[in-house]
């Protein structure tokens, strides 16, 4: 059962997730928020596996929210949920820690496997959000070469896969992939495994349309 906090100051639009979501017998919708001071006091009372966030919200935005709700629970995790598709929401969501950035127009599929997927720690960007992040991200500076089985973590991680999904394809314990990935994030100078996800892209280990692809 996944856990899910809606935050989103639409009244109209946390009832129409609320009543969706009941529909999927693995997801338990936890509690509602109207801005993103509630959602974070929320998150803290009620340890959700997930946020469903909206990026443009009263007294705290999306972002701010995303920022605070990582650093101090990064168990928890967040996927920006938002009508707004400009660079600055886009960077903004991830470089705070949302593991997913999807559009109210997604498709109902699309939203049911992104909240399963940021459960299990796998990365999910709706392809438009994917695409304006790629010029943003630059080469670290000093940096240090990835080891062929850190990049071979880096490529699995990039296409959606989970940690345990990782240990079992290349046939290691999942410890000892939690280790790589850590060290690929410090050698690569990010804080997220989706700012990770998109270095393999720019990088070429991966294609664009192989980001966040289906599991196995």
């Amino acid at each position: 059962m996944v856990r899910v906090l809606i935050a989103d100051d639409h009244g109209v639009v946390r009832q129409g997730l609320r009543m969706y979501l009941g529909l999927d017998p693995d997801v338990e919708v936890v509690g509602e928020a109207a801005d993103g001071e509630e959602a974070l006091r929320m998150a803290r009372e009620l340890s959700p596996d997930v946020v469903l966030m909206d990026i443009l919200m009263p007294k705290m935005d999306g972002i701010a929210a995303t920022g605070a709700i990582r650093a101090e629970l990064p168990e928890v995790e967040v996927i920006a949920l938002t009508s707004v598709l400009d660079d600055g929401a886009v960077t903004g969501a991830v470089r705070a820690g949302a593991i997913g950035y999807l559009l109210k127009h997604t498709e109902a599929e699309d939203l049911h496997r992104a909240i399963k997927s940021a459960a299990e720690g796998r990365v999910h960007l709706a392809p438009e959000a994917a695409a304006r992040l790629m010029h943003e991200v630059r080469d670290p500076a000093n940096s240090e070469p990835l080891t062929p089985r850190e990049t071979e973590v880096l490529k699995l991680l990039a296409r959606g896969r989970a940690n345990k999904q990782i240990a079992s394809g290349l046939f290691i314990e999942e410890k000892t992939v939690k280790a790589h990935v850590s060290h690929i994030l410090r050698k690569l100078g990010v804080q997220s495994r989706t700012q990770a996800a998109l270095h393999a892209v720019r990088g070429g280990l991966v294609n664009l349309e192989e980001l966040s692809e289906e599991p196995w």
